[in-house]
């Protein structure tokens, strides 16, 4: 007999199998000796009590039987060498590489073209630009071999479950060599160190399977005959044709938005959010969220969300890191940004988190009235207004910051007393911070709203509004400024046939893993197209 059992434990029982055995035994009113065996299927945390911290599980149990491991339903792949049906997908980010593993199990030959570096030649890039300030604007945290969460996380949890099957996203990775936790945890993560590894087994798999997995292909152009994409060209020269076109390029290719309007391809404003990122020492937030002095040796360094409305403005916390480290998320030269990651085992001694608020078209428009702005008065009412907006901020914010990608910063206590901070604490961003009022970076509606949603926090999380944090800017890239207008029911371009945006860049995704739910989407899609032709 199995059955599913869910148990509350403390945290130093919930990693001893002698123990959950003993529970278990009590909850089925049997023997130990009857317990073959279990796993587990589901795991969380719960801190909401001051006196004990729970650890929840929900076990898969096995009573007078035999014992069998988790199974992992693994996908097989076609070799598609000799297919006749080929689909170029730009972007090798996970809305890309789902859709191109998706195309494989369908018989179709995957072309991917990616404008960045494989994953390995990537890594000497990002050290080039932590300790040199030295930025590839082809190779960097946003573009190369796995998108912007290769080397930023690797986070999988995510609320669009009616999007696709989030079971089967997260199967593939522990297929690709992901570990099992992944499949339980409340909020699975592989961490930094590790996805690079399961992104590079993906391209060998692509690429073992007879598709075409190109790097440094920046496309430049798209080949268009009366409203119907052929192909498109990259920067080299070539030309590459297809049955469709996948684009997956993230939210931070900027040249693409920029092409698509020059070519009167349709493309919308879409909002977006914008802010800061806050780093505290990792040993206080846990100290607040586990109501501790030192946390159990059981438990995971924790993390927070948080939300609040701040004159009917969202204020909330975005990619939360614990024991992570601030980066430079940058993609150009005189442009600063920050993001944050972790590695799998989360210790690094700061915990950090995107603290951003929600920035509308109007907000971006008067902006730029009220700065005097030099951008042209056509750029302030077009489908590119909040992308510029996005930029001017990641400008103001490097040069306050004095270059290299060195990053202002402020105390957080400091920051909502718009006093400079006569010292700055230690900072895991690897360029260095510098003290500015950051009043001379960030818009006022933007400053103000976090100044009030830093109080309220401090309200809600016992020790949080304190000097020990960080404020840093600019954390900018949350999610794409501009959205590319789609069939509901093709999820064709509305224009252009054949033209398939996909993903975040598209702005049809929120992350890893709705990225891949969305590239797979896509794929079924156009297969069922040119499979019925």
């Amino acid at each position: 007999m199995q059955k599913d059992i869910s148990i509350k434990l403390k945290p130093a029982e919930a990693f001893d199998n002698a123990t959950i055995r003993s529970y278990l035994a009590q909850s089925l009113a049997t023997t130990e000796n009857s317990i073959t065996g279990f796993y587990t299927l589901k795991q969380s945390i719960d801190a909401r009590s001051r006196q004990q911290v729970w650890i929840n599980l929900t076990l898969k149990t096995f009573i007078k039987e035999p014992f069998h491991q988790r199974e992992i339903e693994k996908i097989s792949f076609k070799n598609v060498s000799r297919s006749n049906k080929k689909i170029i997908i730009v972007g090798a980010g996970p809305a890309g590489l789902f859709a191109a593993l998706n195309f494989l199990e369908q018989g179709i030959q995957p072309i991917i073209l990616e404008r960045g570096k494989d994953v390995r030649s990537r890594r000497r890039d990002l050290a080039a630009l932590n300790k040199d300030g030295i930025i590839n604007p082809e190779s960097n945290y946003c573009f190369g071999e796995g998108g912007a969460g290769t080397y930023s996380d690797g986070k999988l949890y995510t609320r669009s479950s009616k999007r696709g099957d989030i079971n089967r996203i997260l199967n593939l990775f522990v297929q690709f060599g992901a570990d099992e936790k992944i499949l339980y945890e409340a909020h699975p993560h592989i961490g930094t160190n590790k996805l690079p590894h399961i992104i590079t087994a993906m391209r060998e798999m692509i690429m073992n399977c007879g598709g075409q997995f190109l790097f440094e292909k920046k496309v430049t152009d798209f080949i268009i005959d009366n409203d119907e994409l052929r192909g498109v060209k990259t920067a080299d020269g070539n030309s590459f044709f297809a049955d469709a076109v996948i684009l997956a390029t993230g939210h931070s290719a900027r040249d693409i938005f920029e092409l698509l309007h020059k070519k009167n391809i349709l493309i919308e404003a879409k909002p977006f959010a914008l802010g800061v990122r806050i780093e505290h020492p990792q040993t206080l937030i846990d100290s607040i969220q586990y109501h501790c002095a030192v946390r159990d040796e059981n438990l995971p360094p924790s993390s927070y969300s948080l939300v609040e409305q701040v004159n009917d403005r969202g204020v909330f916390s975005f990619c939360m890191c614990p024991g992570g480290i601030i980066a430079p998320a940058a993609t150009q030269p005189n442009e600063l940004v920050v993001n944050g990651w972790s590695p799998s085992k989360r210790n690094n001694p700061f915990a950090n988190s995107g603290m951003v608020v929600t920035v509308e078209l109007k907000d971006a428009v008067e902006y730029f009235k009220s700065e005097k702005s030099k951008v042209k008065n056509e750029m302030m009412n077009s489908p590119l207004t909040l992308m510029n907006f996005q930029k001017n901020i990641e400008q103001k914010s490097f040069n306050a910051g004095g270059g290299k990608f060195v990053a202002p910063a402020q105390r957080m206590v400091d920051f909502c007393n718009n006093k400079i901070s006569s010292s700055l604490p230690d900072c895991s961003y690897l360029p260095g911070i510098v003290s500015t009022d950051m009043r001379h970076v960030l818009p006022s509606f933007i400053h103000k709203s976090l100044q009030e949603g830093f109080k309220k926090f401090g309200k809600k999380m016992n020790g949080y509004f304190s000097n020990d944090a960080v404020v840093v800017a600019t954390e900018s890239r949350t999610s794409s400024p501009v959205r590319i207008p789609r069939n509901a029911i093709t999820l064709e371009h509305s224009q252009i046939k054949n033209l398939y945006p996909c993903g975040e860049g598209a702005g049809y995704a929120g992350g890893i893993v709705s990225a891949a739910m969305d590239g797979e989407r896509v794929a079924n899609i156009i297969a069922q197209k040119i499979n019925s032709l």
